[in-house]
Parts: structure tokens; C-alpha cells; sequence
């Protein structure tokens, strides 16, 4: 741990960019490490949460913009899509709320997570609304928990990874039941 310390000092406001450019593509656990490299001093917590919270949220903007843009002529080009498609929209017309808000806490779903929202008829102001308060929570949750726990963590990370698996999926329930509560109360809203 100590020598990945020593780069993340060395490398400094590079750490970041690569920070938010990983949070753009996916939501692995790099930001949960730049919460315990924060609190061991190599990092500005706040600067290694923005640049995860930018990322994460940015990220998605653009797969959905993508989405919209270029996702009509994708399935006419390949009408054998038009049925999947179909079906999802229905589903996204259903459980789109939710969906947009927990898309990115599972493993693999983050990285495609928004291009289906895109082929819908959801507005952009919902999708862009959801997708801040996710990657808020998400940015929140794993620099936080890095920062908070960073000894705790870095311990178990070295001693027994399996362990630190079991956290991480602690964690990730928590926000599977805040996400739940928040998109219910978004729906009563409208």
C-alpha cells in the first residue's frame, strides 16, 4: 500500500484526471481506493470525490446523448433489434426511474447502463436528474467510505480480500435501499 502511495503523491493531479476518466467509464472500486489514498494524506478528498462524482455523472450524459443521437439509425440498421428494444422500453416506461437510478452499482451494468434510457422517449431533464442524484451518492459512498475507513480498509485489502468483497457488497445494498426509498419518493412526486 505504501508504494501505491508513493505514486498517487508522485503522479498527483494526474491521479485525478485518471480518476474522473475511469469514473466516466465505469464504477469499479478506483474511487473507494482514492478515499483511503485521501485519508492517508496523498489526496484531496474533496478534489478525488468531485473528480469521481464529474466523471460518473458525465459519463453517463454522454452515453445517453449517444444513445439518443446515433440510436434510431443503429436499429434500423439492424432491425433483428427492433423487438429487444421494444421490450425494454416498456420496461424503462415502467421501472425507468428506478433503473436510471441504480443502474450503476452493479457490476458491468454501468458502462451500457445508459444507452437503452437514450432510445426511449424519457426526457433528457429526468434522465440527467437521476443520474446526478446516482453518481452523488455513488461518489459519496465509495470516497467516503475510502476516507472514513481508509486504515480499516487498506488492513483487510491486504490481509483477506474476500472480506473487503463482503463490505463493498454492504455497502452496495445500502445504496440499493437509499436509491429504492429516493426514486419512490421521486414517484410521488410526479
Amino acid at each position: 500500500m505504501t508504494q501505491i502511495l508513493d505514486i498517487v503523491r508522485e503522479y498527483g493531479p494526474l491521479t485525478y484526471a485518471l480518476l474522473f476518466v475511469y469514473a466516466a467509464v465505469k464504477s469499479g472500486s478506483l474511487p473507494l481506493f482514492a478515499g483511503i489514498a485521501a485519508q492517508a494524506g496523498a489526496l484531496d478528498p474533496f478534489a478525488a470525490g468531485s473528480a469521481a462524482l464529474a466523471g460518473g455523472y458525465l459519463g453517463d450524459e454522454v452515453r445517453f446523448w449517444a444513445s439518443r443521437r446515433y440510436g434510431d439509425r443503429i436499429t434500423t440498421k439492424y432491425g433483428w433489434l427492433t423487438p429487444y428494444i421494444a421490450r425494454a422500453s416498456a420496461m424503462l416506461d415502467r421501472y425507468g426511474s428506478l433503473y436510471m437510478f441504480l443502474y450503476r452499482y452493479p457490476k458491468g451494468m454501468r458502462t451500457v447502463g445508459a444507452l437503452p434510457v437514450g432510445l426511449t422517449s424519457i426526457p433528457w431533464i429526468k434522465f440527467t436528474a437521476l443520474n446526478a442524484g446516482s453518481a452523488l451518492i455513488w461518489a459519496v459512498l465509495l470516497v467516503g467510505s475510502g476516507y472514513l475507513l481508509g486504515g480499516a480498509i487498506a488492513d483487510v485489502a491486504e490481509a483477506n480480500f474476500g472480506v473487503l468483497s463482503v463490505a463493498l457488497l454492504a455497502i452496495g445494498l445500502i445504496a440499493l435501499v437509499l436509491g429504492f426509498r429516493f426514486t419512490a419518493a421521486l414517484g410521488k412526486g410526479t
